[in-house]
């Protein structure tokens, strides 16, 4: 069988920001998938104690890490004219709740070097990148240390670039994936008639973009986006996935560290569509459209500091459980994302 790579056809994707948690890998790995935990946002330290966790649980277990994009934290003088004109524009949103904005962060590379350090010195089974390649020797060193080395790609043309540096596998993320797009190459941005910003759903399948990079490339493939169900599963595997990676199928899961206000408004009829948006972030990310991507649709291209920037506005949201501000992160096929026990959701996707 194709997933015999990884041992399971269902992976539980790494979710940032707290959401990925030692016990959701636990539980996804008794019920016969693979977790990843996620680095991102997080100290060495932090990163380092959740890998002891999972350790001593018994679990396989994969590490995510973001890969630092050199552009972003050196913004030219425009952007950061845009970085001015924007945090004027979330001034309402802050005294909305009573919060001063801070000072544009602009030096924060996630503690890559840190993070890679780390885990050449205690080295995990598997490691994957998002927002960019880790570059030839770190492919390299991570391999020698014994860990297997996954790309995140959201084109062909990203594949043939990962493969040069010999990851191992690649994780092809589809538009219809929830939160973060692990996109490093530019594309041209699709834009609607109307004012907001993205595309209010994607083009193709996932299957269709797992034919395109397979053509592209001769590497085993981890198919994310829009993989909610049995179903689905069974579609990406016939495509020739060697297993999917979900996310928003595991947001409203017992075990997750999703914020509460952030499950209910996944299963909330009041929210009816996701969007692409940067409003949060400063990066695209798919999320369930509220009045904050609503009211922000051209935020500039300026990740992590507009994440930093944001970060008071969403935090007093959450603690007044306004669902209106907060990054709702969700996949298109979010509707059908479940509460309960992580194990009856992979249960379900295993048939």
């Amino acid at each position: 069988m194709p997933h015999d790579v990884f041992g399971t056809p269902v992976i539980a994707a790494p979710m940032a920001g707290g959401t990925s948690t030692p016990a959701l890998v636990e539980a996804v790995h008794r019920a016969g998938g693979l977790g990843f935990l996620a680095a991102g946002y997080k100290t060495v330290a932090a990163m380092q104690a959740e890998i002891r966790t999972t350790r001593e649980s018994g679990a396989r277990f994969g590490m995510n890490v973001f890969v630092p994009d050199p552009a972003q934290l050196a913004p030219t003088t425009a952007l950061l004219a845009e970085l001015g004109a924007y945090r004027q524009q979330l001034q309402s949103d802050a005294r909305r709740y009573g919060v001063e904005l801070p000072e544009f962060r602009l030096d924060d590379d996630d503690e890559w070097q840190g993070k890679v350090d780390a885990l050449l010195a205690d080295p995990v089974e598997l490691v994957s990148f998002t927002f960019g390649l880790p570059g030839h020797d770190v492919v390299r060193a991570l391999q020698r240390a014994g860990s297997a080395v996954l790309a995140t790609v959201t084109t062909a043309a990203e594949a043939r670039q990962a493969a040069e540096q010999r990851v191992n596998a690649l994780v092809v993320q589809h538009a219809s994936a929830g939160a973060h797009s692990g996109a490093f190459l530019p594309v041209p941005e699709v834009r609607p008639a109307g004012p907001q910003q993205g595309r209010s759903q994607p083009g193709g399948t996932t299957a269709e973009l797992l034919a395109e990079v397979r053509a592209a490339v001769d590497l085993p493939l981890v198919a994310a986006g829009g993989v909610m169900d049995a179903a689905g599963l069974d579609a990406v595997l016939r495509a020739g996935a060697a297993a999917a990676q979900l996310g928003t199928a595991f947001v409203r899961a017992d075990e997750s560290g999703a914020r509460q206000l952030h499950k209910d408004a996944l299963a909330d009829p009041h929210f009816t569509r996701t969007r692409l948006t940067r409003a949060f972030t400063g990066r695209q990310a798919r999320a369930l459209e509220n009045e904050f991507v609503r009211d922000h649709p051209e935020a500039p291209e300026a990740y992590p500091a507009i994440h930093h920037l944001t970060a008071p506005i969403r935090a007093a949201a959450a603690a007044a459980g306004d669902a209106e501000r907060l990054n709702l992160w969700a996949g298109a096929g979010w509707q059908q994302a479940q509460s309960g026990p992580a194990a009856d959701i992979v249960a379900r996707l295993l048939g």
